[in-house]
């Protein structure tokens, strides 16, 4: 058996190591002849220390998916674009969006954004969550994106996890927690020292209980405690579902994308190859195959667990490469990139997202007006609490 060692928190490295229907809240927004005034807002705060752990700010704070999503925004029809500029450029990310500041924010409603898209990282202590000032425009100001106490809680993958396995229903891999101790590398051999797939005491055994503590090492340098995985070697597709919205009363999945080209059995990082180059919609002759859409139907059943507000993609691979193997769930992204084209030089940047919903019909624009549709009073998302 393989494993793979990781941050319970997302945006951390890892590495590989071998031997349903729900109610729509009143709050959403409608598919209305209302013009809606629209500001997005990139990462400008840095996030706290949550249970021992901060997580990194993402370079740049999203800009450039902000700018993306903002150019875009101002096609749509009944839609009108905020800016921080009165003639933002194209090749400025920071004209296009708002930082996610009290300030930065309430400088976008003063100039007249009746929508905030939450294009960035949200927590517990966010002043989308605990700004006074904002608070008074909560039955009114809507908001793109899902509750900050939500996002706080389901960003730490070991208690998604816990959830949907006491949930039941769902196909994951086998996993352990791995806490700061002294023990910590026997704790690693020990769990790994029985697998079935490498006799006891052998070589390939050794190597890989040291790699795995040599990383372990690397990765308790940033965390308290990481886990321990089962590697999935087969192969990996994503999954991107949407909440209910005016038009649909359940959470649905848009086309599976797969994914290849790996890196050490990893997907390399968008930021340096474009996901463009290593992923595409699965064929309709491939979907004949049982196990993506027993997949899909799980990440639905996922998003209805978390009762999400907004778009999710969950990263899913099959155990191997066997005929008929089953695709297991080992991500929940609750931030799915959102970069796309339209902007001089974007052409190749259509995000993971845009990819599943271009085989539907969708532009980006049209990806983007689905999403705001979505969108809930600040009241509701305030009022929203995790499920543990």
């Amino acid at each position: 058996m393989d494993f793979q060692v990781c941050s319970p928190f997302r945006n951390a490295p890892s590495a590989r190591f071998s031997g349903s229907t729900v109610s729509v809240n009143s709050s959403k927004a409608s598919n209305s002849s209302t013009q809606e005034k629209v500001a997005v807002i990139y990462q400008a705060i840095e996030p706290p220390i949550i249970n021992g752990v901060r997580k990194p700010m993402k370079p740049g704070g999203y800009r450039d998916s902000g700018a993306d999503i903002a150019y875009n925004l101002r096609t749509i029809n009944s839609v009108e674009a905020v800016f921080p500029v009165s003639v933002p450029s194209p090749e400025k990310d920071s004209e296009w969006c708002f930082p996610d500041t009290e300030e930065g924010m309430l400088d976008a409603v003063k100039r007249g954004a009746t929508h905030l898209w939450a294009n960035t990282i949200l927590f517990a202590s966010h002043p989308l969550q605990t700004s006074t000032a904002l608070g008074k425009l909560e039955d009114t100001l809507k908001v793109v994106g899902h509750g900050p106490l939500v996002v706080e809680k389901y960003d730490d993958k070991e208690l998604v996890n816990k959830l949907l396995r006491r949930t039941g229903g769902f196909t994951m891999p086998r996993s352990w927690t791995i806490h700061h101790t002294p023990e910590f590398s026997a704790t690693l051999r020990q769990k790994t020292c029985h697998s079935p797939s490498l006799p006891s005491r052998s070589e390939d055994e050794e190597a890989m209980a040291y790699d795995l503590t040599s990383h372990a090492e690397a990765l308790f340098r940033e965390s308290p405690v990481i886990m321990l995985e089962e590697y999935l070697a087969g192969e990996e597709a994503t999954v991107t579902v949407m909440p209910p919205n005016g038009e649909k009363n359940k959470y649905w999945s848009l086309p599976i994308v797969t994914r290849f080209n790996h890196q050490d059995g990893i997907a390399p990082y968008n930021g340096v190859v474009a996901v463009t180059a290593n992923s595409r919609v699965v064929t309709k002759e491939e979907e004949k195959d049982p196990a993506y859409e027993q997949i899909s139907r799980e990440c639905e059943k996922v998003a209805e667990v978390l009762a999400v507000t907004a778009p999710i993609r969950i990263d899913v691979r099959r155990f191997d490469d066997s005929p008929g193997s089953k695709f297991a769930l080992f991500d929940v992204n609750m931030k799915p990139n959102m970069t796309g084209p339209g902007r001089p030089g974007r052409d190749d940047q259509a995000s993971l997202t845009l990819m599943a919903a271009e085989a539907l019909g969708w532009d980006y624009p049209e990806l983007l007006r689905q999403i705001l549709y979505t969108s809930s009073t600040l009241r509701a998302l305030r009022e929203l609490k995790p499920n543990e």
